[in-house]
């Protein structure tokens, strides 16, 4: 549970900021319009701003990072999660501060049913991304698999914060708060 607590505490919404693990100025302004827009609950346009956020974040700015990316996702796709966990191993020991790097190989131990491992690169994720409405959903699945159903409901309405349209999150909050309805939280 503590483990829980620590991680959503990362992931408190929070501006992008420069640092030495931001991105460039350029691209941290487009991500700050990107998530402005997906934070609008009505928006209609939300796939879209999604996917363009998406591919800001699997640009890490070396072309040769961005490959190994492309590798371990191709594998994963194709059900070869020890290529899948090597690329990505591979891709956050040469570019340790690409958040999407380790967002990814935390998708692959999560399929490999290593939950401890994926815990520990969604933990780097959000440490370096807070705004991870991605690795936020996958804590919230490993919450819920593991039968911490409070702190998973709390993971997923962090991603309702940040993206208001998410539906396995949205269809989430409604099957823990009835699951959980008359518990005390």
């Amino acid at each position: 549970m503590a483990v829980a607590a620590a991680l959503l505490v990362l992931a408190q919404p929070v501006p992008l900021a420069a640092g030495a693990d931001s991105p460039p100025a350029e691209q941290a302004a487009r991500l700050e319009a990107l998530f402005a827009r997906l934070a609008e609950a009505d928006n209609p346009d939300w796939e879209r701003v999604e996917e363009e956020i998406w591919a800001e974040w699997s640009r890490s700015g070396s072309d040769a990072m961005d490959l190994l990316l492309e590798r371990g996702r191709e594998a994963l796709a194709g059900g070869d999660l020890e290529a899948a966990i090597a690329h990505f191993t591979a891709l956050v020991d040469h570019a340790p501060d690409f958040a999407e790097g380790w967002n990814a190989r935390a998708t692959a131990y999560f399929h490999a049913g290593l939950y401890g491992p994926s815990l520990a690169d969604i933990e780097r994720t959000l440490a370096l991304n807070p705004r991870h409405f991605g690795a936020l959903v996958g804590l919230g699945m490993i919450l819920e698999e593991t039968g911490l159903l409070e702190d998973a409901l709390e993971a997923y309405r962090r991603v309702l914060a940040i993206h208001p349209n998410r539906p396995d999150a949205l269809e989430a909050v409604e099957r823990l708060e009835r699951l959980l309805e008359g518990t005390d939280l």
